[in-house]
């Protein structure tokens, strides 16, 4: 592995537009040396989940220390707790020489920006909002009030697509995927 630093890779994109799958497609591409940054939580451990592995469970005292001293790369607090990146990790990975892949919300993306300046960002989009629609419907697995908050926050997120670098369209998970792959290898050749 090569001395240089790695990439920092914020993806973004509204809730249904298929993050998830695009990033399953490119994680274990060997060429692009993508890791994750594993985030903090005040939330309970789930089961099954590994300390380290699913998160770093912390208290809300520490969460509050951590962010409070800048440890933290971004965060947000959602349904009472807090999420965040803690910022070592995130350099430890690319002091490493590889990649740092973050999938966060378009608010923990302008927190990175003002971090990490050089930070390539890449929103997901719908080919169209009712193709989004459409899928956050699919899904079958949540109330009427749940879809229209998440088609509401949508709107706004994809208002937000001219403060990112790159804008894909998610039309075709392997197209898509292939794209991200291009613009990844295309700033490591000009990192490297």
């Amino acid at each position: 592995m090569s001395n240089e630093k790695g990439l920092l890779i914020v993806i973004s994109g509204p809730s249904g537009v298929g993050k998830g799958t695009v990033i399953k497609e490119i994680i274990d591409d060997p060429d692009l040396a993508l890791s994750y940054s594993v985030s903090m939580t005040t939330r309970e451990k789930r089961a099954g989940e590994e300390e380290g592995v699913n998160y770093y469970y912390v208290s809300r005292e520490q969460f509050e220390q951590t962010r409070d001293e800048g440890g933290l790369l971004e965060w947000t607090e959602f349904v009472g707790n807090y999420y965040g990146t803690p910022l070592a990790e995130v350099e430890r990975i690319r002091k490493e020489g590889r990649n740092v892949l973050l999938e966060i919300e378009v608010e923990g993306c302008m927190q990175v920006k003002e971090k990490v300046p050089d930070a390539l960002t890449i929103f997901i989009v719908p080919p169209s909002v009712k193709e989004l629609e459409n899928r956050i419907r699919g899904r079958r697995t949540e109330a009427e009030e749940i879809v229209q908050q998440r088609l509401a926050k949508a709107t706004r997120e994809l208002e937000m697509t001219g403060q990112y670098r790159y804008v894909v369209c998610n039309d075709d998970v392997k197209l898509a995927a292939d794209i991200i792959r291009v613009i990844i290898r295309h700033h490591m050749e000009r990192e490297f």
